[in-house]
């Protein structure tokens, strides 16, 4: 269950920025997960209740964007939508999936959070 260590590294990235601020209290953390990351939502978001418990997060609402897997075949200059662990190639000439547009993405879109004067959002550059 790679979602396991994958949340220990988000909240690792977020302890180090929450420093940073000055300890504010974060409300919601947004991720973006690609669909061709494997990463499962559901998993993750367990992971993230479980690992969250008992510290600065603890309470903090998870909110998971999934991004679909969309390739460009650059011979029938189209997109199209492989079928994660069925069929990859291009479904008018069978080209191999070489032009990936989205589908990979796993990063932390913002973060939402308030200090003791103001509420505010985080989008980070990571």
């Amino acid at each position: 269950m790679h979602e396991t260590d994958m949340t220990k590294a988000l909240i690792a990235t977020l302890q180090d920025w929450w420093k940073a601020q000055s300890e504010p209290k974060i409300s919601c953390v947004h991720l973006v997960v690609g669909k061709f990351t494997c990463v499962e939502p559901l998993s993750l978001q367990f992971a993230f209740e479980v690992q969250s418990q008992n510290t600065f997060l603890e309470g903090t609402k998870l909110s998971i964007r999934e991004t679909p897997l969309i390739a460009f075949c650059h011979h029938c200059q189209q997109e199209y939508h492989p079928e994660i662990g069925i069929q990859y190639a291009c479904p008018q000439c069978h080209s191999p999936m070489e032009d990936i547009r989205s589908g990979r993405e796993l990063k932390i879109d913002r973060v939402e959070y308030s200090t003791n004067t103001i509420e505010d959002t985080y989008a980070p550059n990571f």
